[in-house]
């Protein structure tokens, strides 16, 4: 969507309080032992709170308030209480909702507990190339420019990214024009960023992935090569100088 009205910005701000609050007592909320159903619950509840409703649920029929992926899982991955959490996890946590009419998206990935298994490099990796990213858009700017930074971004510290998730617009709707937010540069992407429209702008890194491969379940993804991922992610209102970050009390950058 534009942002044509102060009503619109104020009412993507407070859907995009929802979101971003519920990611962060989520993050803080995680521990070892704890499932994946148990935590999805958790981030209902404040969603719930705020008197938002999930998107994903609401869109396609998701079968969780938010999604939850663990370690290998890149995205999608539905919260379920097989899923136990353990000290030393990746995982991944992606909140979209919408409240009013108006739709916000965010996530974050970390390490449960402490780093047994080294996966803190990555996911500081993703966490710096979405801060720069995001440092670049304004209005005007070809998105296809952006995903050549975050591919640039990603090769130069050892990594790889998923080319087929990405970012997008939107406001109205979950998912909205521009469709796609590559993170690589599509040189047949000819769109440009425009002032005052909202984004949801995503890293995806990989070590190994490429591409991401639905599994059996409907939902799940998983990579082509194995490995694993790293997201960020921020709802941001493209502006003629540093972006609005609707989502920042997140606090995916700390």
């Amino acid at each position: 969507m534009s942002i044509t009205k102060e009503v619109e910005l104020t009412g993507m701000k407070r859907v995009s309080q929802a979101v971003a609050l519920a990611l962060k007592e989520m993050r803080a909320y995680a521990k070892p032992g704890l499932t994946t159903k148990e935590l999805d619950d958790f981030g209902a509840k404040i969603l719930s709170g705020f008197g938002a409703e999930s998107a994903p649920r609401i869109t396609y029929g998701f079968p969780g308030w938010t999604c939850i992926s663990l370690n290998n899982e890149i995205a999608h991955g539905i919260p379920s209480r097989k899923k136990i959490l353990k000290e030393g996890d990746l995982i991944n946590i992606d909140v979209s909702a919408v409240l009013d009419g108006f739709w916000s998206d965010n996530g974050g990935s970390f390490v449960v507990g402490m780093d047994h298994n080294n996966h803190q490099p990555l996911v500081e990796t993703s966490k710096q190339i979405l801060r720069k990213a995001i440092s670049y858009i304004k209005g005007g700017i070809r998105i296809s420019d952006i995903g050549r930074l975050i591919d640039s971004e990603a090769k130069k510290a050892g990594y790889k990214v998923i080319r087929n998730l990405t970012g997008h617009g939107i406001g109205r709707s979950l998912h909205e024009e521009p469709k796609e937010i590559a993170n690589y540069q599509d040189k047949y992407n000819l769109t440009r960023f425009k002032k005052n429209s909202v984004v949801a702008i995503e890293t995806f890194i990989s070590t190994t992935s490429t591409i991401a491969d639905t599994q059996k379940d409907g939902w799940t993804l998983l990579g082509n090569r194995g490995g694993f991922v790293a997201q960020h992610e921020h709802t941001i209102v493209v502006t003629d100088k540093y972006p609005l970050v609707l989502t920042e009390m997140n606090d995916i950058w700390n």
